[in-house]
């Protein structure tokens, strides 16, 4: 049986060795990350299994089973700064008791092999670099342009690697951790108020958004604000605050799409100049291809609208794009049983933010997710909470779905 009350044990600990009265500290490549893992580590200790750090940072603890195939449990350790208590390192303890309960079933001795993994700096909160560790182990790093980023005090990445025993060279050959990689599993936070305002506990995650993020630049004319008659502004920022205003209801055509302009520089900048020019940023997200896509396609038509009703021009750039990721059909129904089995109720909601899991599953290894509903859907906030009671509901499920998908695999493999 899982023990939900050994993890909530696990938290507070781990709450108590690393936060303080303006949250979780845990950033990745700092000490207080580095001290989180070392305590870690002392709870591996009373386990039959091996544990050692990849090439990349990510830490993987092995439970050896009758068959090389593999069922491998993740999340985070690593927080944002003043950061939640339960973001990431929720389904690293849930994952811990797995190992557990899984040695006390079946003596040490599981049908498959299982293992747990902390991956290093999910978050990216010190140099912008998010999913590094997974997405090393994926093959889709960018070291070359990643070596050079720098944190707010100029420390380069590649210096504070360095300094936690990465070599930035070699951080490519944790693609090796990939072999017999049967399925995986991930139980996270939801981040988001969704499922408090259904009254329900838990939910199966169907896959992670794509995002489309781009850089959009309007081109007007400066001119004096005092002097230049409201009728002839060629005003950059008018047709940018259009544009903001029209991406709702482009988005909320869709039920589960967001969009979101979340940065906005104008130039010269100054209160007694009309802008000449507005740089801003957008963010759409959707599980849908075609809808995301359809998105983009209205906001791009929308800009050139607003940009000729206020004598402007408009450029586009793209920053990012990943297409959405779906999980996998058989997991999914799986992590809906389990979830049904232990609470009763159940639910299928979409990731907005990504996760280790989509670069786990854009290997094509079988991937699921499961959600614990978040108290007023605050995450990267010292308000960050989920009850107790649905913390323990979450372990139990997350064991469920991990003693399925073992004999998933089993079966798969004969």
């Amino acid at each position: 049986m899982m023990d939900p009350q050994a993890v909530l044990v696990d938290l507070d600990e781990l709450r108590a060795l690393t936060a303080n009265e303006n949250g979780a500290q845990r950033l990745a490549w700092s000490p207080v990350w580095l001290s989180a893992r070392a305590w870690f580590e002392e709870k591996l200790k009373d386990l039959p299994v091996e544990h050692h750090y990849d090439a990349a940072g990510n830490h993987w603890v092995t439970l050896q089973g009758a068959s090389e195939q593999t069922l491998v449990l993740g999340s985070h350790l690593d927080s944002v700064p003043n950061g939640g208590w339960l973001d990431g390192c929720l389904g690293v303890l849930a994952g811990l008791e797995v190992l557990r309960h899984i040695v006390r079933e079946t003596n040490g001795k599981p049908p498959c092999t299982v293992r747990l993994v902390d991956w290093a700096d999910e978050e990216g909160a010190r140099f912008g670099r998010s999913l590094f560790g997974s997405s090393a182990f994926a093959g889709t790093h960018t070291i070359q342009a990643d070596r050079v980023r720098t944190d707010r005090e100029g420390t380069t990445l590649e210096a504070a690697l360095g300094n936690c025993g990465v070599e930035v060279d070699r951080v490519g050959d944790a693609t090796v951790e990939q072999a017999n990689m049967a399925a995986y599993l991930e139980l996270h936070i939801e981040q988001g108020p969704i499922l408090e305002r259904l009254g329900k506990p838990l939910a199966v995650v169907q896959g992670t958004k794509g995002v489309e993020r781009h850089a959009i630049t309007f081109r007007g004319q400066e001119a004096h604000s005092g002097s230049t008659p409201m009728e002839v502004r060629k005003d950059a920022l008018a047709a940018a605050a259009k544009l903001a205003l029209e991406i709702r209801p482009i988005a909320m055509k869709h039920p589960q799409s967001v969009a979101t302009m979340g940065s906005v520089k104008t130039f010269p900048g100054i209160v007694t100049a009309v802008v000449g020019r507005c740089e801003t940023t957008l963010d759409m997200r959707d599980l849908d291809a075609e809808v995301l896509a359809g998105m983009l396609k209205d906001a791009q038509v929308a800009s050139e609208r607003f940009a000729k009703e206020e004598g402007c021009t408009v450029e586009w750039s793209k920053i990012w794009s990943i297409a959405p990721i779906p999980f996998h059909p058989e997991l999914i129904r799986l992590c809906d049983e389990a979830i049904l089995e232990t609470a009763g109720v159940s639910q299928h909601l979409p990731s907005g933010p990504l996760h280790d899991a989509a670069e786990v599953a854009q290997l094509g290894v079988p991937t699921v997710m499961m959600f614990v509903q978040s108290l007023n859907g605050l995450s990267h906030n010292p308000a960050e909470d989920t009850k107790r009671e649905h913390i323990a509901l979450a372990v139990q499920a997350f064991g469920a779905l991990a003693d399925k998908a073992m004999t998933w695999i089993e079966a798969a493999s004969r």
